[in-house]
């Protein structure tokens, strides 16, 4: 059997930057089993997969997405380039996506100067004692840190943007947090705010773009800045520029994506 792939770099508009996904649209879904040995074999912060939901009145596509050692229940980067294939690859008519996703249902439209809107959930916080974990991996770590049950993460705020760009968390310890991230948060200085995302512990050290915190960041930020939309950098090695509007219970998460390639996965 052979099955089209794509690799995507999401959050910018030039190769080379912002994150790369894998995208492999299929007919149908194949063992989890299959679709996790792929993802690791791509090796990249995660693979999605897609299958076409031609007689549901709810959504259009099924969508998944895998890391290289698993599963996770949302992820922004990979579904904004899966919209970028949609789009451009496999010619989709109309102007907006519907996904179906452990996360709930997802939309993705196309703004008219081509930026591709994703439409997430906003995603509530735990105010927790930061663990020892993070304390230990992160110098300069506050007293207090914020639990996002909804994705698995821990969100720690620093002081400004020179404290995030200098962070060098020690990944053994990040790792026993096991399948948890830590995204790391901050005022901007050439934007609203800046993050960093790290998850050792599901096959990340550091993730390059991160569309799904921004379930987080943009509802956080919003209420510290008393503002709704926003201008979010996020400062890994690649980098990524995202624009952000709070929309209630939902969240706008805008980018561009530059096509790196395309070919045939063989299965015997």
């Amino acid at each position: 059997m052979s099955y089209p792939i794509y690799q995507i770099d999401a959050f910018t508009s030039e190769l080379f930057k912002g994150n790369p996904a894998a995208v492999m649209p299929l007919k149908a879904w194949l063992p989890d089993e299959t679709l996790q040995a792929l993802a690791a074999e791509n090796n990249l912060s995660e693979t999605a997969f897609f299958v076409h939901e031609p007689g549901a009145d709810d959504s259009d596509f099924h969508i998944r997405w895998f890391t290289p050692r698993i599963e996770v229940p949302l992820c922004g980067h990979a579904t904004l380039a899966s919209a970028w294939v949609i789009f451009n690859k496999l010619n989709w008519p109309a102007e907006h996506i519907r996904f179906h996703s452990k996360s709930g249902p997802l939309g993705i439209h196309k703004a008219p100067d081509d930026w591709l809107v994703l439409d997430f959930p906003n995603l509530p916080v735990e105010e927790r004692e930061t663990p020892a974990n993070i304390s230990g991996a992160l110098e300069g770590a506050p007293a207090t840190a914020f639990y996002v049950p909804g994705d698995s993460n821990y969100m720690v705020v620093l002081e400004n943007e020179t404290a995030v760009k200098a962070a060098q968390p020690d990944m053994r310890m990040l790792k026993e947090l096991d399948n948890l991230g830590l995204i790391i948060t901050a005022p901007g200085e050439t934007a609203d705010f800046v993050s960093r995302y790290f998850a050792p512990g599901a096959g990340l050290d550091e993730d390059p773009v991160t569309g799904s915190i921004h379930s987080v960041l943009v509802p956080y930020w919003a209420e510290k800045l008393g503002k709704t939309i926003l201008e979010a950098r996020q400062l890994s090695a690649r980098g990524g520029f995202l624009r952000c509007e709070l929309k209630g219970d939902r969240v706008a998460i805008a980018g561009q994506a530059a096509f790196y390639m395309e070919g045939t996965v063989h299965m015997d």
